[in-house]
């Protein structure tokens, strides 16, 4: 299963859980995982951390970070736009698109192939939710994509503190 990370899930991580220079661990273990091609993110999503101006910023640009983590291949525009269609409106305006942002580039990446790709986010379901406003998990099930937080990721890829002495 190759899991496609969200921006949120990096930069929720630096700020809240898992300070680049509290828990490296975590980082290396991020890189690891990334080259041994069980995560991935689309260039949209590297671009949108790379664009902050911080020490996230500045970890995403380093090559070895990027070489690890970086999907290497070309958007399917079709399915980005399926995911805009389906997921949020086939109508949407400028101002719309832009609240939008990166995230129907993550979810087409997903449905290049549904089932041996996972969503990872730090988004929560809203249903309610309409148009540009919807969340990405409610996005993904409308397309019956799968998708995880952060914590399922950790789960599943059984990160731990000690993750290099069993790797």
């Amino acid at each position: 299963m190759l899991h496609l990370l969200d921006a949120n899930v990096l930069i929720m991580a630096n700020r809240h859980y898992y300070p680049l220079d509290r828990v490296p661990e975590f980082w290396d273990w991020l890189v690891h995982m990334g080259h041994a091609g069980h995560i991935k993110m689309p260039v949209e999503v590297v671009e949108e951390v790379r664009d902050g101006s911080d020490g996230l910023a500045d970890w995403m640009s380093d090559h070895d970070h990027l070489d690890a983590l970086q999907l290497n291949e070309d958007v399917e525009v079709s399915l980005v736009q399926r995911v805009i269609n389906e997921g949020y409106a086939p109508d949407l305006d400028d101002k719309e698109i832009e609240i939008v942002g990166r995230d129907p580039f993550l979810i087409g990446a997903a449905l290049r192939n549904p089932a041996e790709r996972c969503v990872v986010t730090t988004e929560v379901s809203r249903p309610s939710r309409k148009r540009a406003n919807r969340h990405v998990p409610d996005v993904c099930n409308t397309l019956s994509v799968r998708w995880m937080d952060s914590f399922g990721l950790i789960r599943t890829l059984n990160f731990s503190t000690s993750w290099k002495r069993g790797a």
